[in-house]
């Protein structure tokens, strides 16, 4: 059944794209496929359309203008790279973003939005068209491909938004007398984020039947509502919003918070909106990018010693207040969600010992029968994981025979970060009833976790540094972290100096010191000085909360004014 849908899914984006022209000697028809003058003639055309929407979720940028650099990632899998908590191996244009070396000709911001623009076109070509099929379509069915693609184009927008701040608003099939559009305010997309979004609620259903499965649907338009206000400190809405989820029942936590990053996981009930994958049609490019050496990974995505040090003890106490701390064995009596998001030294990993020592150079291989002692590449190979630790979420043994061409699905929302959307909300806005501690304490007690409550009685100081530990303990490596960083206003301070990796023949004598949101100082660790230095980062605050408009864009289109420091 998700065959079919994603099948339509990728064909239908063959047939879009389509934009008028008034030349008389180019208005000619294709001879291979249908004219935007003739397309819409029937209900199976409009859901083929709406389908290959979907696609635009995807990817960062269309494939022609990929490098090869981002190695076929989904953008959600990218964005931590660009953050305090995650690094890009490669010598990439993604490197550059979190280096601070990035311009307006960085092609991962340029493919970006392009590829969202392309999208927000497609969809307003649908919009200004459907009208054409109305009459001979489902009510009910034309009513969702409304709601659709009045979704997928206000989760576009509200991507750029957080990226690039006032973008142009586009809403209709642009020609060539209005290409040029100056860029609106960050008010004014909002505005239109959140009415089109309600809007797409109102049209969606809360379910689907087997056969739809990863449409978007009423609970999806309610958390990119809850998301985007959120993000621009609007909490009240941000609140309602996240509630109105909550109440649809629709949505629980998943009992095992490792099967939500796994193939058992994609029909978690915590999943609200997935991309969606399937063989022959479409695949992405994992595990291989986070694997180990040993198990044939690149290891070129990988986590900060910084994101490892900021977990709580099982106490709930930071490492370096927890009296459960041991330097020498770091990573016991530590929330489980460490271990489930990172691979730690000494742990199994894709069924080897995985030892980042760079005296271990030998490891056991448990994919033989028996277990063989392997030269330790992980230890000894020049591009093993440069901090020590490497991603574990999306890392499957399903996919041993192929690292390199994942069907699992990659969700993009899930019913943990609603929760936390909530309980930031409230605490922002003062109110500090028993409803916020219902929401952090469910997703901080769910069953494999198990963490201690955060007390009733707590402070709006203590709740904020709560919910925004909580944040990067429940949601790293899922492309929150860089526009958390940045609306926190403390990009500035993690962004700066070195990305640390692991002490390579030891561990850290002491803890370092862990503020209200969960940043390590390392400055009076006795041996700092022997952390690996992967990268010496710089952040410029009056330039970098915003990534540039792409210079080619404001080339073409004098209207559009360059963000500060470009």
């Amino acid at each position: 059944m998700r065959k079919r849908f994603t099948c339509w899914m990728i064909a239908a984006v063959t047939l879009l794209g389509i934009q008028a022209c008034n030349k008389d000697y180019l208005d000619k028809d294709p001879l291979t496929g249908p004219s935007d003058a003739d397309y819409f003639k029937n209900q199976d055309e409009l859901l083929l359309a709406v389908n290959g929407l979907y696609k635009g979720l995807n990817k960062p940028m269309d494939k022609e203008n990929d490098p090869g650099q981002l190695d076929g990632l989904p953008l959600v899998l990218l964005l931590d790279a660009t953050s305090d908590i995650g690094y890009e191996r490669n010598n990439s244009d993604l490197q550059k973003i979190g280096t601070g070396n990035h311009d307006a000709n960085n092609t991962v911001t340029q493919g970006v939005w392009s590829n969202y623009y392309k999208v927000i076109g497609r969809c307003n070509y649908i919009l200004d068209n459907a009208e054409k099929v109305r009459a001979v379509t489902n009510p009910a069915l034309y009513q969702r491909s409304m709601g659709e693609t009045r979704f997928v184009r206000a989760y576009m927008y509200q991507q750029l938004l957080s990226m690039f701040g006032g973008v142009p608003l586009v809403t209709h099939v642009l020609t060539l007398e209005n290409a040029q559009v100056p860029r609106s305010d960050k008010a004014t997309i909002l505005k239109f984020v959140l009415e089109e979004l309600d809007s797409a609620a109102a049209w969606l259903p809360a379910t689907y039947p087997a056969t739809d499965f990863g449409r978007a649907t009423k609970g999806a338009a309610l958390t990119v509502k809850a998301r985007a206000a959120l993000y621009n400190e609007q909490w009240k809405t941000a609140a309602d919003a996240a509630k109105a989820v909550m109440d649809l029942g629709v949505y629980k936590l998943d009992d095992s918070y490792p099967r939500l990053f796994s193939y058992e996981g994609r029909n978690s009930p915590e999943v609200i909106l997935s991309l969606q994958y399937q063989l022959p049609v479409v695949t992405w490019v994992g595990p291989y990018p986070f694997l180990c050496r040993n198990a044939g990974g690149a290891s070129n995505k990988i986590p900060s010693q910084s994101l490892v040090d900021s977990y709580e003890c099982t106490d709930g106490l930071t490492i370096d207040q927890s009296p459960l701390f041991n330097p020498q064995k770091p990573f016991e009596n530590r929330d489980p969600r460490l271990g489930y998001t990172v691979a730690l030294p000494g742990s199994i990993f894709f069924n080897y010992q995985f030892e980042t020592h760079k005296d271990s150079l030998k490891c056991w291989n448990y994919n033989t029968n028996p277990a063989s002692r392997i030269v330790n590449q992980d230890a000894v190979n020049a591009y093993a994981s440069f901090s020590g630790y490497c991603w574990r979420k999306y890392v499957d043994m399903k996919d041993k025979d192929n690292i390199r061409q994942s069907t699992m699905n990659v969700t993009l929302a899930r019913y943990a970060e609603v929760l936390l959307i909530y309980a930031e909300a409230k605490t922002e806005a003062n109110e500090l009833d028993a409803t916020l501690y219902q929401a952090i304490n469910a997703v901080r007690k769910r069953p494999g976790v198990n963490m201690p409550d955060i007390p009733a009685g707590s402070t709006q100081e203590a709740l904020r540094s709560a919910v925004r530990k909580e944040r990067m303990y429940e949601l790293s490596m899922e492309g929150f972290r860089l526009f958390d960083i940045r609306r926190w206003k403390i990009a500035d301070k993690v962004m700066k100096g070195p990305f640390y990796g692991r002490v390579p023949r030891g561990w850290l004598a002491a803890a370092p010191k862990i503020d209200a949101n969960g940043i390590a100082d390392y400055s009076a660790v006795p041996n700092k000085g022997e952390m690996r230095v992967v990268e010496v980062r710089t952040f410029n605050a009056a330039r970098d909360y915003l990534w540039p408009i792409p210079y080619i864009e404001t080339q073409t289109d004098p209207l559009i004014v360059q963000n500060p420091g470009y």
